[in-house]
């Protein structure tokens, strides 16, 4: 049994790893706040079965608490941190990027030095694809250059690699930086598009529709990425950047024509312009992480979107599920 310890545990990827992790046997410690970006009775219905397992503890505290952060780590000693928790959203870290440099950077420097004053030697670190920011390089891989992020988002991204790398080098700590690529499925965050598209047309709302309907993503399912950062723990060896993604990509309007065809309703649209901070398109080159981890995404994006409304749908007789 390994113990580790899962800095946002409790939102959306990091509660879908932690039922994974535990039940591969392992103990889980969740160290999250319960940041206030939306509702904490989500994130509590989220880990709301595994603290019925005795091998998860749940930490409710800050990563900008330095004090908090070496408390837990003296009192569980982890063999291993995935660190999950971010202030995320391209879109609001242009409103506050005081606050996302402060939770997203100097959190994760925090980790870091709390992890070098414990001995704890393996790292996981959930960074995204904004970091790739508008590259005219497509599909992206981990050896393009990534030195011109668009947004504060995107840059407290770079900055806590490039951290990450640091700690490395200097005090020989093991570490995978994983960018994710658009991560949905299951207690997807009700922010973003898929969920809050569902909502809206399902409600007959107007959803918003930035830019012409051609931007693409590449949407990874939630069991892909949790299956890329297990197989991840296996190979952590070194400093290694890895993409997760689906390799395949999806454009806006093709995402809200699935969702219609699976509600069996029509959109009701209103465009606008394209959000300053918004990459054009994502697209991950996902050979090294084959070749290094063996990683496959299975789930095919209409199949997951499906997976995502049967979740809401059982969800919604909650009201702050929706």
């Amino acid at each position: 049994m390994q113990t580790i310890l899962i800095t946002g545990g409790a939102g959306f990827i990091g509660s879908n790893l932690v039922d994974t992790l535990l039940r591969l046997g392992n103990k889980v410690i969740c160290y999250d706040n319960f940041d206030n970006f939306y509702d904490r009775t989500i994130k509590e219905n989220n880990i709301k079965e595994a603290l019925k397992n005795p091998s998860f503890i749940l930490q409710e505290a800050d990563i900008r608490s330095m004090e908090c952060l070496q408390d837990c780590f003296n009192e569980q000693r982890p063999d291993i941190v995935i660190h999950l928790a971010a202030k995320a959203g391209v879109r609001h870290s242009l409103e506050n990027p005081e606050l996302y440099y402060d939770v997203n950077v100097l959190g994760t420097l925090n980790i870091l030095e709390a992890m070098k004053k414990f001995g704890i030697k393996k790292m996981i670190f959930a960074s995204s694809s904004s970091v790739y920011g508008n590259n005219k390089k497509i599909p992206f891989a981990e050896d393009d250059p990534v030195d011109t992020p668009i947004s504060p988002y995107a840059a407290t991204k770079k900055a806590s690699e490039l951290l990450c790398h640091t700690y490395n080098y200097l005090y020989n700590i093991d570490i995978f930086v994983l960018r994710f690529f658009t991560v949905f499925g299951p207690r997807q965050r009700p922010d973003l598009a898929i969920h809050k598209f569902t909502n809206l047309i399902k409600e007959g709302k107007p959803i918003p529709f930035y830019g012409d309907g051609y931007e693409s993503r590449d949407y990874t399912y939630i069991d892909d990425i949790i299956q890329g950062i297990v197989k991840s723990l296996e190979k952590l060896k070194g400093y290694e950047i890895i993409n997760l993604g689906n390799s395949k990509t999806i454009k806006l309007f093709e995402m809200v024509k699935c969702i219609e065809n699976a509600l069996q309703r029509k959109a009701i649209i209103e465009k606008y312009p394209k959000q300053p901070g918004d990459v054009l398109t994502t697209f991950a080159d996902i050979s090294k992480a084959k070749n290094l981890i063996d990683y496959s995404p299975l789930t095919a994006f209409n199949e997951g979107v499906i997976n995502f409304i049967k979740w809401k749908t059982k969800n919604d007789e909650c009201p702050v599920c929706k």
